[in-house]
Formats: structure tokens, C-alpha cells, sequence
């Protein structure tokens, strides 16, 4: 993942399951807006934004929009 432009907006897609994952990583996937294996959203960045990508960074592709 590379440096997460502040105030910008990223795309995030979910590239892993979310089996085996913690209820505290699941509910983050699932307050960012991803519930399914390769769902994308777009995503306005702020701090609390960031702060959920950097808990689940390992299973999503983030991309600079």
C-alpha cells in the first residue's frame, strides 16, 4: 500500500475474506461498506477513514483516486 493522500479520495477493494478474521476486523470491513470478496468503494479521507484502512490494511488494495 502506498502513502494515503490526506483529504483525497481512495478506492478501496477487499481482496481477502473476511473468514478467520477477528469481529472487530470484520466490523470495520463492514463500516467501510465491504461485505463481499472484491466489492469496491470510494472512500473521502480523514483521519477516522485512515485509521480503518491502517486496521485491515491486509486485506485490502487501496488506490490513490
Amino acid at each position: 500500500m502506498d502513502k494515503i493522500e490526506t483529504m483525497g479520495k481512495v478506492k478501496l477493494t477487499l481482496i481477502k475474506s473476511t473468514a478467520k478474521r477477528s469481529p472487530s476486523q470484520k466490523a470495520t470491513l463492514i463500516a467501510l461498506g465491504l461485505g463481499k470478496t472484491h466489492s469496491a468503494v470510494q472512500k473521502e479521507v480523514n483521519p477516522a477513514i485512515e485509521g480503518m484502512i491502517n486496521r485491515v490494511k491486509h486485506v485490502l488494495k487501496v488506490e490513490n483516486i
